[in-house]
């Protein structure tokens, strides 16, 4: 029923500005949500100078602690969103990996239980492949696994522009769409080298962030930092910044919060 609901999503994001449908939406589908998505590691400046800070700390380095963290990690073997949307770009049998005591109810024909060895080369082959990785409570989740209790299953989704459910984020009732956010300290800024090419406008976001305005591109507060467009950029003119050294611990406290591991 999902792979068949999938496909008109955006339609369903139309529907939550309902005020009523969206209250409803929310309380069933999206309660207590918390989700980050992280910029590409191949994005990120590594031993560039920062006043005092010789590096930076990669953002996959989240998903490694809460990987330790977990007694249990289990592997979808394929990506439902993926199959649904019927997306070429990008390896279907790359599925979500998911994290928490509730894994162990999972239906067994979905996928795997794995060890963090596992888990851990499994990412590592969605970000060879260009998928972005997405991490935290989805209510949904829970839901359409049929699992208890949702505040302790972590999801670590692995996306495309394709095939995200979050790619409607501009359009969904604003309290459900800000639940997904970019990481804290993190900021996607246009610079001077950008001729208004249109490059990054060409199906490389997740959400409706940029704009070619007077032959400029304009990145709008619907940016989640993804950094997509910073690696495709063919002129050099978009720059992921990092405003907050602590932008990775201060992103594990905010997942700390909404998913209890222990």
């Amino acid at each position: 029923m999902l792979k068949k609901i999938f496909p008109n999503i955006r339609l369903i994001a139309k529907l939550t500005n309902i005020p009523l449908l969206g209250t409803i939406f929310d309380q069933l589908l999206f309660k207590g949500d918390d989700i980050i998505y992280l910029p590409m590691d191949k994005i990120i400046e590594i031993n560039k100078p920062i006043g005092e800070y010789n590096e930076y700390v990669l953002p996959s380095q989240v998903l490694e602690y809460f990987i330790n963290k977990a007694k249990y990690h289990w592997i979808m073997n394929f990506c439902i969103c993926r199959s649904s949307m019927g997306c070429k770009n990008y390896p279907i049998n790359l599925g979500c990996l998911f994290l928490g005591d509730p894994v162990l109810d999972i239906n067994p024909q979905l996928g795997k239980l794995v060890s963090k060895e596992e888990a851990l080369e499994h990412l590592r082959k969605c970000r060879e492949a260009g998928l972005v990785h997405m991490i935290g409570r989805n209510r949904l989740d829970s839901q359409w696994l049929g699992v208890k209790p949702g505040e302790k299953l972590l999801s670590i989704c692995n996306c495309d522009p394709c095939c995200c459910l979050w790619r409607v984020s501009s359009i969904l009732n604003s309290k459900i769409g800000s639940k997904i956010k970019k990481m804290p300290g993190i900021e996607v800024r246009v610079n001077d080298n950008c001729i208004g090419c249109g490059t990054c406008i060409k199906g490389v976001y997740f959400v409706d962030a940029i704009k070619i305005v007077d032959n400029h591109a304009v990145i709008s507060n619907q940016c989640r930092g993804c950094g997509r467009c910073v690696e495709i950029c063919p002129q050099k003119a978009i720059d992921l910044i990092i405003e907050d050294i602590l932008y990775t611990k201060k992103s594990i406290e905010i997942i700390n919060k909404a998913i209890d591991l222990d």
